[in-house]
């Protein structure tokens, strides 16, 4: 059965705000990956200035829930109160993670298409056609 967390994404204060929630919840970040830790892609030409900024970072915050966020890409632009946030969805299965992706994308709009990435996940993003933002994930099990 998936899992449902919630992302926040910030314009470059992500890591004080997760620090602040860090505080509010306690407890240690789960994960926490800069741009600069992203694999060259041609396609995708970070400016310097995005080194130091979150690409991600996950803060355990119950046993059921995990709170995320990263700071804006900023070849997409900058977040505004209300596009901020997204829901994510943490499926069981790589094809239940399809599954959910084709559903929800329906009517809406692929921003990231559901694919392998470096960080060992099936990982995708859209928008449903009610303007709500999604993150589809699947874990791969971590090898040994």
């Amino acid at each position: 059965m998936a899992q449902l967390n919630p992302y926040l994404t910030f314009n470059g204060n992500c890591e004080t705000a997760f620090k602040f929630y860090r505080s509010v919840f306690g407890g240690e970040f789960q994960q926490l990956m800069r741009f600069k830790d992203m694999p060259p892609m041609p396609d995708m030409k970070l400016p310097e200035s995005a080194n130091e900024k979150l690409m991600h970072i996950a803060l355990p915050i119950s046993k059921e829930t995990i709170l995320m966020g990263s700071d804006a890409n900023p070849l997409m632009g900058e977040v505004k109160q209300g596009n901020n946030f997204s829901l994510t969805i943490m499926a069981s299965s790589k094809e239940e993670a399809s599954k959910l992706f084709s559903r929800l994308s329906e009517g809406g709009k692929v921003t990231m298409p559901l694919a392998d990435q470096f960080w060992n996940a099936y990982f995708g993003m859209l928008t449903d056609l009610f303007n709500i933002n999604w993150i589809i994930t699947f874990d791969y099990p971590k090898k040994d």
